[in-house]
Parts: structure tokens; C-alpha cells; sequence
């Protein structure tokens, strides 16, 4: 069995797309899944399942369509793919802003992507990178009010899942667990 890290994108936000975590556990259970463990309300998983990355993505959203009646954006990685990605963090200075260094899972490698334009809306504190399917972005003020935050996803042309280096840690430590 592979170890996994699942992104749900857009549960549990603003009290739409209610999925509580137990919900969660119990759905992916019954698609085989096992040792499954959840960090926070808003959709982060690591667990061990046979079935392939983009298979229990697919799986997964229709099961909680099934289940609750909306169809989450779930974005499965492999747990090599969210190691690689930490380690080619290019702000290491920025992990002591852990609300501020934000990394965005691609669904996919952007095929043009408007980094010009990304650049003009930056602030002027502000950072982002893209290396392959990860959009990384040091927002020492936030991402709340950030207009580059607000159009990444937009400008790169691809679905992106963004989480902060405080969740990224704890989902290492999750497949750890995992792993165990």
C-alpha cells in the first residue's frame, strides 16, 4: 500500500461543504483505504491505500458527492511528491513565517502560465516561485489581502490546493505516523 496525502479543497469553509472529519475517515475507509489520519477541519489526509493517485482522487469526490451531496476538488499526492516539495522550498528563511509561506499544489504543470503578470501584482514584501507543480509564495503580510494570492491560481491556468507551511509540517508529521 502507498502512503498518500490527500487536499480537499473547500470543505468546511464558511459554513458550506460541511464534511467533518470522522465523515471523511469513514468514506475512505469503505473505499479500502486504511490508516487514516486528518489534521483540522479543512481537508488534510494522509493514509495508505492500492488504488492508484488520480483513481482514488476520482473515487473520493464521488463518494462525497454521494455521501453529501457536493463534489470536493480532491488533489491526491503521492508522500515522495509533498517531501520533494518541501525540499525544494526556495524561501527556507521564510519556515519561521509559517502563516506566510504558503505552497500550491497544481493539479497539473501549468502549459503558459502568466508569471508576468503574477509579478506586477506582487507587493513589494512578497515572493513566489513556481518549480513545476508547486506554487510557492512568501506573503509576510498574508495571504488575506494579498491581489496576488487572489489571482495565482487564475494567472497560473491550473486548479491549485494552497496550504501553509504550518499545515505542510504537520502533514509531514501525519505520513510519519503513517509510516510508522
Amino acid at each position: 500500500m502507498k502512503i498518500y496525502v490527500m487536499l480537499i479543497r473547500g470543505i468546511n469553509v464558511g459554513g458550506r461543504h460541511t464534511l467533518p472529519m470522522r465523515e471523511l475517515t469513514g468514506i475512505l475507509e469503505d473505499l479500502g483505504c486504511s490508516s487514516v489520519k486528518t489534521y483540522i477541519q479543512s481537508g488534510n489526509v494522509v493514509l495508505r491505500s492500492d488504488l492508484e493517485a488520480a483513481s482514488l482522487s476520482v473515487q473520493t469526490g464521488l463518494a462525497v458527492q454521494q455521501f453529501k451531496g457536493f463534489k470536493p476538488h480532491v488533489l491526491v499526492l503521492e508522500r515522495n511528491d509533498l517531501e520533494r516539495a518541501i525540499a525544494l522550498n526556495p524561501f527556507p528563511e521564510a519556515e519561521s513565517d509559517p502563516k506566510g509561506l504558503h505552497f500550491g499544489f497544481l493539479d497539473d504543470l501549468p502549459s503558459t502560465p502568466d508569471l508576468d503578470k503574477l509579478e506586477s501584482l506582487k507587493a513589494e514584501n512578497e515572493r513566489f516561485q513556481l518549480i513545476g507543480s508547486v506554487f510557492y509564495l512568501h506573503a509576510p503580510d498574508g495571504v488575506g489581502r494579498s491581489k496576488l494570492a487572489a489571482n495565482c491560481e487564475r494567472l497560473l491556468g491550473v486548479p491549485m490546493t494552497d496550504r501553509n507551511w504550518r499545515t505542510i509540517c504537520k502533514i509531514r508529521d501525519l505520513a510519519e505516523e503513517v509510516d510508522s
